[in-house]
């Protein structure tokens, strides 16, 4: 007698769709509530939802490099605590060696949802927070050579028990601040936000009923496996090798190798890291959750986006990462800068091997970050922390659409927001000069990529100074398939008295007066040959100002008329 149960298709959609909204909800709730501008306006937080064994179900609001490897952080809660999960818990946790986490500014608060008094899942926010002690206000400290010169560390604690809060380990949180009346608010936001998803998760699934509702449940990631497995086996079998290089250790320019071998074998994959360089001194070592989160960012990126973004899509998907290595370092080596490097660099050197598979497919490479934050003292004695999101890079082109100007960073696709001008100086102490797209900063392509942005401000208080210059030496931004590469980006600072520039390492925590900013940021690549780019749309770039009329001929083989109105030829393009 068979025992297999028949699911109803109609209802799996909805049931999914009903997930998704519930972590779109949670989003917004954290974002009306959260005090600290990282959060209200620059949405640095992800917000998932998982089954009861831990494994992702819904991911629909957020950063793919939170959310890809969430479910590690579920887990160790299973782990840690196993049957001592109860209604009214809610854990919190960090630490990227014991607890899942992906860097230690990164808290994630995890809420259990029970159906009369069954544990059917669990939902999640992942936030970055404004401050979390360590040698550096901002918690970027560029000088760490140990994970203990980085903030706190959180194993998984239980935060709330059976509905009543922890007032010592809540005291505990806020004396490890620089900020502790922002974390506060934020901290509150974030259990707002988690508690209210565990609500509606748990109404859901009780309307179907705890057992259906589970089986129904498993089946979601049931079905992400079955549809993965299908775009997999449309790839050609095969194995193909990426490279991405850093230049610096943080302290010294030194080649840091992030290599990849991508083996297709019918319907699974195999991410193979044997080669990549060992960890490094510097802040920029992945722990093995955030690998997986960039090995996964990247792949998904590259198929179909109708394929749901649950964990059962990567149960085809095998990842070898030594430890040892800046993709799986062994402790104390420290990790605050790896959500960006060297993510972005497992995600580039991913699509350059992915891109041999399938060139239609491939994805341009971003800018890398010329970037920094500020903080000091308002006038009001309030410690504040700013980040210089305005002078973010540009993305990466791929097939049928251009780069997204000043986007945030690659491994956020997107997903984090530039803030509004008016609204951040009302937040801090600074005065924003400048915040225009960078001409012939983008990699020429058919679909070209992002600009960059030339921003100045002034930052009108002292304090610290953290510099992150990736992009600053070279261009950072890979064409593919005939695309140009983006320009590289330039960071500068001059006394705000005085006009003397000051010294900027590529990486480093400075003492400063106030100041003015000076960013060119780095620009993403191109896709295709810059000469199948449409000439109409070469004439809307340098109508924009963001194309000049000297590289409309010279690097797309179009000239332009003196006005800009009209083309004038297209004779210098290479047809062959």
């Amino acid at each position: 007698m068979s025992t297999a149960v028949t699911y109803d298709p109609v209802l799996l959609a909805i049931l999914q769709k009903q997930l998704d909204h519930i972590s779109v909800q949670m989003g917004a709730i954290m974002t009306r509530t959260a005090r600290s501008p990282i959060f209200s306006q620059s949405h640095d937080f992800s917000c998932f939802i998982s089954s009861g064994t831990g494994e992702t179900i819904a991911q629909a609001d957020g950063l793919p490099v939170h959310s890809g490897g969430g479910g590690f952080a579920v887990r160790a809660v299973l782990r840690d605590f196993a049957d001592q999960i109860a209604d009214g818990d809610v854990f919190i946790l960090s630490d990227p060696y014991v607890a899942g986490g992906n860097h230690l500014p990164d808290w994630t608060i995890i809420c259990p949802a029970f159906v009369r008094d069954e544990l059917v899942g669990f939902c999640s926010n992942r936030a970055h927070q404004s401050d979390i002690g360590g040698g550096a206000a901002g918690t970027y400290n560029s000088a760490a050579t140990e994970i203990f010169h980085e903030g706190i560390r959180l194993p998984v604690l239980k935060l709330i028990e059976k509905g009543k809060r922890r007032d010592d380990l809540w005291r505990m949180l806020l004396l490890n601040s620089r900020c502790p009346d922002l974390m506060e608010g934020d901290l509150g936001a974030m259990l707002g936000s988690t508690r209210i998803g565990a609500n509606r998760m748990a109404e859901i699934v009780g309307q179907l009923g705890v057992k259906t509702g589970k089986l129904y449940l498993t089946s979601l990631l049931d079905y992400g496996e079955r549809r993965m497995r299908q775009a997999i086996l449309a790839l050609p079998d095969g194995t193909w090798e990426g490279l991405d290089v850093s230049d610096t250790d943080c302290f010294e320019s030194v080649d840091v190798e992030t290599r990849v071998k991508v083996t297709i074998s019918g319907d699974s994959i195999e991410f193979d890291f044997t080669g990549t360089s060992a960890q490094i001194k510097g802040f920029k070592n992945s722990g093995i959750a955030n690998t997986h989160s960039s090995v996964y960012c990247s792949l998904s990126s590259f198929l179909d986006p109708d394929i749901p973004r649950n964990e059962g899509v990567y149960r085809c998907v095998k990842i070898i990462a030594p430890e040892g290595t800046i993709v799986n370092a062994l402790p104390p080596a420290p990790m605050t800068m790896n959500t960006v490097f060297p993510a972005i660099d497992i995600m580039n050197a991913c699509w350059r091997a992915l891109a041999q598979a399938e060139p239609s497919r491939a994805c341009a490479g971003w800018g890398k970050s010329v970037h920094s934050s500020s903080a000091g003292k308002k006038t009001s004695g309030e410690v504040f922390v700013l980040y210089h999101w305005h002078g973010s890079a540009g993305g990466g082109a791929v097939n049928g659409r251009d780069g997204f100007p000043t986007s945030s960073h690659q491994m956020t696709l997107g997903g984090m927001f530039i803030p509004n001008v008016e609204t951040y100086e009302q937040s801090y102490p600074i005065r924003i000069h400048r915040y225009q797209m960078r001409s012939d900063s983008a990699g020429a392509g058919q679909y070209r990529g992002g600009t960059g942005v030339d921003y100045v401000a002034d930052v009108l208080a002292g304090g610290e100074h953290s510099l992150r210059g990736e992009g600053a030496r070279k261009p950072t931004g890979a064409g593919v398939n005939g695309g140009l590469w983006g320009a590289k980006g330039s960071l500068k600072s001059f006394d705000l008295v005085t006009g003397e520039e000051f010294y900027c390492p590529q990486y480093g925590v400075q003492q400063v007066k106030p100041f003015r900013i000076v960013i060119e940021s780095s620009a993403g690549g191109g896709w295709g040959h810059p000469h199948k780019r449409d000439p109409g749309a070469v004439l809307r770039d340098v109508r924009d100002e963001l194309v000049s009329p000297e590289t409309a001929l010279g690097i797309y083989g179009v000239a332009i008329s003196k006005d800009r109105k009209s083309i004038v030829s297209t004779n210098a393009r290479d047809v062959a």
